[in-house]
């Protein structure tokens, strides 16, 4: 039986372990094999070690919904974002909503996109999820307070972003939607014009990997600034090695536990 590659990784077992808390919600999506689009390298590494990490900082394992690759169509993301989250979280709730996988920039509008294992890049927009839908559904839950956390580009080029063939955005800059957040708070892997990258030691997303080593440093408990804070100079400075610019994005309030 051919071995796959052993990867040497820090973060597949939380350091930490909270008590659990029943008002945590998650969705962790990974979309690594895609139904007609190329890889996105280690997106189903990065969600199942999100979820490790969710579970240990109190999310309930029955609260969290877990989608990765064939599980993780549109119309799976649009049932559990659209109407399992607003019928089972309340007021007290804390919704995370976590992305690994390929972004796209829509050719009309030039919108940023989360592309769905059953994605078609050359028809982004009606087979893509719309970030500005996402942030819409999200603002409208009663939850108490709102996290985003996606790895993943919009900007047409590189490993986690496709476009496609011949096509372009009409515009310059992708809109990646951050002026719709509301009151989500949200932490983006790149720049919506860049290129993420990936830790192909520890086998992870750059982005995933640097945010799992802050969570595990503060034992769990951290603002979305703290975790921010700690990621994006280590992100910044593996990505200029790799002779790239990848520059995470906070949007919104950091001051919002994770």
């Amino acid at each position: 039986v051919a071995q796959g590659p052993a990867f040497a990784s820090d973060v597949e077992v939380p350091s930490f372990r909270l008590p659990e808390d029943e008002t945590k919600f998650a969705l962790v999506v990974g979309v690594e094999n895609y139904q007609s689009i190329p890889k996105a390298e280690h997106a189903a590494r990065d969600a199942r070690s999100v979820k490790a990490h969710l579970e240990a900082a109190g999310y309930p394992e029955r609260n969290i919904i877990y989608l990765t690759d064939q599980q993780a169509g549109k119309s799976a993301l649009e049932k559990y974002l659209e109407a399992w989250l607003p019928r089972n979280t309340d007021e007290r709730s804390t919704v995370l909503f976590y992305f690994s996988g390929h972004g796209a920039p829509g050719t009309e509008k030039g919108e940023a996109y989360l592309m769905p294992s059953d994605a078609d890049a050359k028809f982004t927009e009606t087979t893509g999820y719309s970030v500005k839908r996402l942030y819409a559904k999200l603002n409208a839950l009663k939850a108490q307070r709102v996290l985003v956390a996606m790895d993943a580009c919009f900007s047409g080029a590189g490993p986690r972003s496709v476009i496609g063939k011949g096509l372009r955005p009409l515009v310059a800059k992708v809109d990646d939607g951050a002026g719709s957040a509301g009151r989500v708070v949200a932490l983006a892997a790149a720049a919506s014009d860049e290129m993420t990258g990936s830790d192909d030691a520890s086998g992870h997303g750059l982005f995933t990997y640097h945010l799992l080593r802050a969570l595990n440093s503060r034992g769990g408990k951290a603002t979305v600034k703290e975790l921010f804070d700690s990621l994006s100079p280590k992100v910044r400075d593996a990505a200029r090695r790799d002779n790239r610019d990848q520059t995470p994005q906070l949007v919104g309030d950091g001051r919002v536990r994770f």
